[in-house]
């Protein structure tokens, strides 16, 4: 369930961190195209009020009422002299400096149309009015000068955003200014207008703008932090407590009531109650299931319910640390199992942290006092059906386009597992968990049920808070945090039922956690992809 839990977190991050991308390129883009736009009109502004300042002494206003009348009478300088005799139209539209091709570009504000794309270039003034003017030419292309910024205010070029505080630069679409190379006025040779543009010029060095990103911790005050902090804290104190606690009680009633199918029955039953209570009490949302995902659902269950019962099995027959050190070997059966139903194999980093833990668990099984191979071969079927419901879950949540949450999922399996133990619980062992039979037996009812219960209920609460701990950390906290508990149960079981531990049996439990540690943390580096 873990591992189905591990999978399903990263899909749902890899989804919205994909969306989180998208809506940031998005705000940051239109926020700096409307900055951008902004200093734009403000340069704008500034320069043609320079202009019509600089050239009102000098301009000289053509013939016509109107400035489109201007504009043409500009192409005839008899006409707008006065003279009465007018040149020839094809003459009229000839360059004014060149005498010999034709006059394309507008000069503003005097409006004259005197000039071509070439001659514009080299004169810096009208050559009708010699007033200074800005060129408005119809032309696409435009002049690649370094002292010269071409404005495009739709452009689709690449933003990078970098952050300023050392984090990760996030890509967006780099804005690059040519620079200038005049300080001294606002207007450039030919009346280009110099702004920043994020249009990028081949021939400049550009200047690339970073902003610093947005925080993830943007709007949380230091008390939500501290509250999160303690939240979390305690939900780890909570989920280390109920699995001491299942242990201990769990052993206590395996070792007087030796029948780990019925216990293991009795667990499923106050987890089914629960979990009714929990829906019935709007607690968490009640799922719709449909009858495709139950036979889907149904493998699951069925696999669950083994891996409980061969986990009870071997705690009624060997101590409980013992049983947790071969538990210990979980990874080497996930390894396996993904590499034959899956197609998922294993990195190199992967099988070298294997090695300290089946060489653990070896040495611990060498040297254990209570080490009989029911109990031993019980673990050993839990850890092979419990990661076996891993890759049937990872298979169903890959099929199904509506999968359910793993809280939502382990309720379901939960009652499920009941209906399918309860006929092989009464075949097998019968009816042994009634006060009459344990009394004639020489038990202590009470104190069985109160035990049995309390076991029971532990059982389930530590697997909900483990998701709920799976919900607020990465995988690899929960799964070094996973790691970290089995050290605390076994810590604590050899301590509260004086479990005699020799240095080997201890020095090879310490190995074998120590890989399952270094699993944890290897399992999630990725393969480098191989260059075409």
């Amino acid at each position: 369930m873990r591992d189905l839990e591990i999978d399903n977190l990263n899909r749902k991050n890899r989804e919205l961190g994909e969306r989180i991308k998208q809506i940031t390129v998005k705000a940051q883009s239109w926020h700096y195209r409307a900055k951008y736009n902004e200093s734009v009109v403000n340069a704008l502004k500034s320069n043609n009020q320079q202009a019509m300042a600089h050239g009102s002494m000098q301009i000289k206003e053509g013939c016509g009422d109107s400035e489109v009348n201007d504009a043409a009478s500009s192409t005839n300088h008899h006409l707008a002299r006065g003279s009465q005799d007018p040149v020839p139209q094809i003459q009229q539209l000839k360059c004014r400096a060149c005498k010999s091709k034709e006059a394309s570009v507008l000069l503003y504000p005097c409006m004259h149309l005197c000039l071509c794309k070439e001659c514009e270039r080299l004169i810096d003034s009208c050559p009708v009015c010699q007033s200074t003017a800005i060129s408005f030419s119809p032309s696409i292309s435009l002049p690649k000068k370094p002292s010269m910024c071409r404005f495009n205010p739709l452009s689709s070029q690449s933003y990078h955003f970098g952050s300023l505080n050392g984090s990760a630069a996030r890509k967006i679409n780099p804005i690059r200014c040519s620079s200038s190379s005049s300080s001294s006025s606002k207007l450039n040779r030919n009346g280009w207008i110099s702004v920043p543009s994020p249009v990028p010029e081949r021939e400049s060095d550009g200047v690339e703008v970073r902003a610093t990103s947005v925080p993830e911790s943007v709007g949380e005050t230091p008390k939500s932090k501290l509250k999160e902090t303690l939240v979390l804290g305690s939900l780890f104190g909570l989920w280390y407590l109920f699995n001491i606690y299942f242990n201990i009680y769990n052993k206590q009633v395996l070792k007087a009531f030796h029948y780990p199918v019925t216990v293991t029955l009795a667990q499923f039953a106050v987890g089914s109650v629960l979990v009714i209570l929990m829906w019935t009490l709007n607690l968490y949302k009640r799922p719709k299931i449909s009858g495709a995902q139950l036979v889907a659902i149904l493998p699951l269950a069925m696999v669950h319910t083994l891996g409980n019962l061969f986990t009870n099995m071997s705690l009624g027959k060997v101590a409980v640390s013992f049983t947790h050190t071969i538990k210990a070997m979980e990874p080497f059966f996930s390894v396996v199992l993904s590499a034959m139903f899956l197609g998922e194999f294993p990195t190199i980093w992967v099988l070298s942290s294997l090695v300290p833990i089946v060489g653990g668990v070896g040495l611990a099984s060498m040297t254990e006092a209570s080490f009989n191979w029911a109990g031993f071969w019980s673990a050993m079927a839990s850890n092979l059906t419990n990661q076996s419901r891993n890759v049937l879950s990872k298979k169903f949540m890959v099929r199904k386009e509506e999968s359910l949450d793993n809280i939502t999922l382990f309720s379901i399996i939960t009652i499920m597992s009941f209906f399918l133990l309860a006929p092989y619980a009464f075949f097998t062992e019968g009816v042994k968990f009634t006060p009459a039979y344990l009394e004639a037996a020489g038990i202590n009812v009470n104190q069985l049920y109160t035990r049995s219960f309390i076991a029971a209920l532990c059982f389930h609460a530590y697997q909900q808070v483990s998701y709920m701990i799976l919900q607020r950390v990465s995988p690899v906290t929960h799964s070094v945090g996973n790691c970290v508990k089995r050290v605390v149960v076994i810590v604590t079981s050899v301590l509260f039922f004086r479990t005699p531990v020799s240095p080997i049996n201890g020095l090879g439990t310490g190995i074998a956690l120590g890989g399952v540690f270094l699993y944890s943390r290897v399992k999630r580096i990725k393969p480098k992809a191989k260059a075409e």
